[in-house]
Formats: C-alpha cells, sequence, structure tokens
C-alpha cells in the first residue's frame, strides 16, 4: 500500500455510504456491564468513519487509512486477524439476522486512539453497521445495532465484553452522561456535575482486552454470583455479601457490587465534590479489590487528584494499560491536563492529552 494514507474519495469510483461512531471515555461503572449492572459513559470527539460501497467481485475488500493497511479475502472465507475481524464480525451478524450482505469496498478512517480505552473497537463495529445501514436501507434502531456489534466482538474478537462500549458508541453524545442498566437496556441522558468538565490523559502503555485477563475477570465474576446464589452480582444490594466468598472472588465481587451503588448514587445527581470522591473510591476498588490497574495509571491519577482543581480521578477503560479520566472545574481542563502530562512526562513517561481535544 501506499505510505501515504489513501482517503475515502480516492478508494471509491462508485456510489458509496458513509456513517460515523465516536469512542467513549466511562466516568464510573467499570466492569459492570457484564455484570447485568450500571454505568455512565460519555462519548468523545474523536471518531472512526467508516465507508462502504458494493464490489463486483466476489470478495470483501477492506482498507484502514489509520493503519494504511488493506485486507482481501473471499466472500466465504474468514477474515484474517487485526482490524478485519472487527469488521467482518459485524458483516456476519447482519447474515445471521437474516440480512442480505453482497461483495464489499470498505473503508476506515478515525482519530479514536488505539489501546488507551476510548472503545476505538465499539466506534469501528458501530460505524461499521451504521454505514452499513445506510447503504443496504434495512431497518434496525441504534439500540439492536449496538447489540449486534457487542456480539461481533464476541464471537469473532474474541472478547467476552458486556455492552457498554457500543451503546455508548451508538446513544450517547459529548455534552452528556450516559445513564446505561446493562439489563434492561434502559438509558437516561444526564448531566455533567454543575460546573465541571473532564479531562483524559493516555498513559501510553497499551492494552489488548483479547491479550489482557478481562476474561478471567469475567468468568471470576460469574463465579462469584453463583456462589452468592444470584443471577449476576447486579443482583446483591450490599457490599458485606462478598465477605463470605472466598478470596479472590470476594475481592471481585466486593467492587462490581460498591461500583454499582456508586453509579446509582451518581446517577441521581451528587455534586461535582462528591462525584469526585466516588471516582477516587472506584479507582482505589479497580487497583485493590479488581487488580486491574497498572503503575502507570496509579501515578496519573495520583499526578491529577494532587492537581488544584480536580474533584477526583480514575482509570477509564477495562484497565491493564490505557488512559485515566479526571472531573475538574469547568474551564481548567486543559491546562491541568497539560500540566500533569508534562510533568509525568519529564519523569521518562510516554502521556498523551486526549480530552480536551487541543489544536497545540
Amino acid at each position: 500500500m501506499s505510505e501515504r494514507a489513501i482517503t475515502a474519495a480516492e478508494y471509491f469510483a462508485d456510489d458509496y455510504a458513509q456513517a460515523s461512531a465516536p469512542g467513549r471515555v466511562n466516568l464510573l461503572g467499570e466492569h459492570t456491564d457484564y455484570n447485568d449492572g450500571f454505568m455512565l459513559p460519555i462519548a468523545t470527539p474523536q471518531r472512526t468513519t467508516v465507508t462502504v460501497g458494493v464490489l463486483r467481485e466476489p470478495k470483501f475488500v477492506f482498507y484502514s487509512a489509520t493503519l494504511r493497511s488493506e485486507v482481501s479475502f473471499g466472500i466465504n472465507d474468514e477474515a484474517p486477524p487485526g482490524f478485519a475481524r472487527y469488521v467482518f464480525g459485524c458483516i456476519r451478524m447482519l447474515q445471521h439476522s437474516g440480512i442480505s450482505v453482497p461483495p464489499l469496498r470498505l473503508h476506515v478512517d478515525s482519530n479514536v486512539p488505539l489501546g488507551t480505552g476510548l472503545s476505538s473497537s465499539a466506534a469501528l463495529e458501530v460505524a461499521t453497521l451504521r454505514a452499513l445501514r445506510c447503504l443496504l436501507k434495512f431497518e434496525l434502531d441504534d439500540t439492536a445495532l449496538a447489540l449486534l456489534a457487542q456480539q461481533a466482538e464476541i464471537r469473532y474478537a474474541g472478547v467476552h465484553c458486556g455492552v457498554m462500549d457500543q451503546m455508548a458508541s451508538s446513544l450517547a453524545d459529548e455534552e452528556h452522561m450516559l445513564f446505561l442498566d446493562a439489563r434492561t437496556l434502559a438509558t437516561r441522558i444526564l448531566p455533567l456535575p454543575a460546573g465541571a468538565e473532564i479531562v483524559v490523559i493516555d498513559s501510553g502503555v497499551p492494552r489488548t482486552l483479547a491479550g489482557s485477563k478481562y476474561n478471567e475477570r469475567r468468568a471470576e465474576c460469574e463465579a462469584a454470583a453463583l456462589a452468592l446464589g444470584v443471577r449476576a452480582l447486579r443482583d446483591v444490594a450490599s457490599v458485606a455479601a462478598a465477605e463470605q466468598l472466598p478470596s479472590p472472588l470476594r475481592q471481585r465481587a466486593r467492587h462490581v457490587i460498591s461500583e454499582n451503588l456508586r453509579v446509582l448514587e451518581a446517577s441521581s445527581g451528587v455534586s461535582a465534590v462528591r462525584f469526585g470522591q466516588m471516582m477516587r473510591a472506584s479507582h482505589n476498588s479497580l487497583r485493590d479489590d479488581y487488580e486491574v490497574s497498572i503503575a502507570a495509571l496509579d501515578e496519573l491519577v495520583a499526578m491529577l487528584d494532587a492537581s488544584d482543581g480536580v474533584f477526583g480521578a480514575r482509570l477509564t477503560g477495562a484497565g491493564f494499560g490505557g488512559a485515566c479520566v479526571a472531573l475538574c472545574r469547568k474551564g481548567e481542563a486543559a491546562a491541568i491536563g497539560s500540566a500533569v502530562v508534562k510533568r509525568y512526562n519529564g519523569s521518562g513517561g510516554n502521556a498523551t492529552l486526549l480530552l480536551p481535544v487541543t489544536t497545540n
């Protein structure tokens, strides 16, 4: 392929359809979605755009402008590893739903950072399904698309994810929190705490869910729910109930139960100060009970928490690397984020300010 990224306009000679979807930052409710729990994500300004058109040859051709990589394979073949698996999974899920999908040429362009915990995979899946909905004129609403995207990631990328990432990418906006009940799929659009905005910093340590202990944590939660005699940990109302479990199930359950309680309190409407306190408690729980933090994330969270104007900070996403999110006084996010990144990188780090987006 060319050293220069090929644009969508250059990639298509005939008619095509185009759609995009955002990444997401989760403010509270980490590792609760696959436990039928509650969460509070918000969409990012960074988006993935997918352009798709019909091919006359019996094959699929996918191109990533971000990776400057093209893959081609027969319509009855399996997709190769990498970004194509997520796209291919979406196609197969549509076919399983009874929707006929012709041979396709597909172009992906994205500024959602990879491996940071901003859910680049969900943005790719939702953008792909939106573009195909536009091209093929099928009728599936945004919730149905999110559920197909989730199944595409589970079945074809090997990540046994919950539904939060895909629902956030499909339904959330950049100005409001999306309260999501993973069991009922009920949603509510909620304002951020008054006088607050968010900072997101990538630690520079990438993580991949399929290669991490994500699936192991999910299995541990299922074992804990079974031991407590409930359908899912969402059905346990008291953190004290977890104390009867053996280690490490006790710690895993304690995190999920307490995290659900934090989300429910935050969604009822709290001050920025109280929201920040719950973010700190969430990070401590993710670090100590769920054991998904790493030294780089802990250090960035500590630096953010020590900054004047920050109400609270925590890792965001599955952990094992990726990014941190902080709630800070409105109008101060860029200055706070830039100062923390400069300080962290001055000690040999490789952090990047992701939100707010700056022009520098």
